[in-house]
């Protein structure tokens, strides 16, 4: 039974050390992809979504499309409609009453992300 436990343990820490040292030879991920498909949206982009069919709305510098969830929303739609097509990290920090979301909230906003938003150039 000692000679199954040594012979077990052994073959444990070689194949992590085997992974480890693999690691080692892998180049490092490159970031410079994932950042060069993410899409941007200007403000004029923004206002095109203006509608709660068609809700764009820019927080905290990303864009979420969040169309879908607006019905889902916990609060009446009249508190979230006026943001759509909008920059609305204020109303969003305060939910316009001068309270923050919760994380929760933070963690759902998370699912409609769909790009960055870049502030026009005068």
């Amino acid at each position: 039974m000692r000679r199954l436990y040594l012979s077990s343990t052994i073959a444990f820490w070689l194949l992590v050390t085997a992974f480890w040292a693999a690691s080692l030879w892998l180049p490092p991920a490159d970031d410079s992809l994932v950042v060069a498909a993410e899409k941007s949206y200007s403000t004029a982009d923004l206002a095109r979504h203006a509608t709660p069919a068609d809700c764009w709305m820019a927080i905290r510098g990303n864009v979420y499309d969040l169309s879908t969830y607006l019905p889902e929303h916990p609060s009446r739609p009249e508190m979230v409609e006026p943001w759509c097509g909008k920059e609305a990290t204020e109303a969003y920090n305060t939910k316009t009453k001068g309270r923050p979301h919760t994380p929760y909230a933070d963690t759902v906003l998370v699912k409609y992300r769909i790009g960055k938003f870049v502030i026009d150039k005068p």
